[in-house]
């Protein structure tokens, strides 16, 4: 079990030199663009392009704000407000705010390499078994425990559980559940 607390996010530049993402957590460690996964977010606040990340497949949800409107490559545009949206980011991709700035929660994953799973939980929600868990403090501070170990988490702070700790998560509230698991791994296991 580890705490990521959100005041010590390592502030990263967009490619596209918009603006900044906050990265919770990037594996490997330290690895620039060449991670196999990587969660952070980010405040968006002007209409533009995404950057583009060849071989990467993202999830993205809005944490805070009304919502954002994504133009994927020609595509119908697709609306991204507090449920996750899956989109290649490999595409072309164009964001139009729907009601001012918002903050979004971005899960990207190495496409040959790691999967993910984003949705929101609340206590007593069953976990997902198998790969790493990562439970984040999206609207508030949340409390709970690990087996024996308390924990308390303040808003946007995160926790980081492998298999056998998310297995014994007691947590109240809600939270943003992000599970990461390697290809070839089944998403239910």
């Amino acid at each position: 079990m580890q705490i990521l607390r959100a005041s010590q996010y390592r502030r990263v530049p967009w490619r596209n030199g918009g603006g900044e993402t906050l990265e919770i957590l990037v594996y490997p460690a330290e690895t620039g663009t060449e991670f196999d996964w990587r969660v952070s977010m980010a405040p968006v606040t002007a209409p533009g392009p995404f950057s583009r990340f060849e071989g990467i497949d993202r999830v993205l949800t809005v944490i805070e704000g009304r919502g954002i409107l994504l133009a994927l490559d020609g595509a119908a545009p697709v609306t991204v407000d507090a449920a996750p949206v899956a989109f290649s980011g490999d595409i072309p991709c164009t964001a139009t705010l729907l009601d001012g700035p918002i903050v979004d929660l971005n899960v990207m994953t190495r496409r040959d390499r790691w999967r993910s799973d984003v949705r929101w939980a609340e206590a007593h929600d069953a976990i997902a078994p198998g790969g790493h868990h990562l439970v984040l403090a999206a609207e508030g501070p949340l409390s709970g425990r690990v087996g024996a170990t308390r924990f308390a988490l303040e808003r946007r702070d995160a926790l980081l559980l492998d298999a056998a700790e998310s297995a014994a998560l007691d947590l109240a509230g809600r939270w943003l559940d992000i599970r990461l698991f390697p290809v070839g791994a089944a998403a239910g296991a």
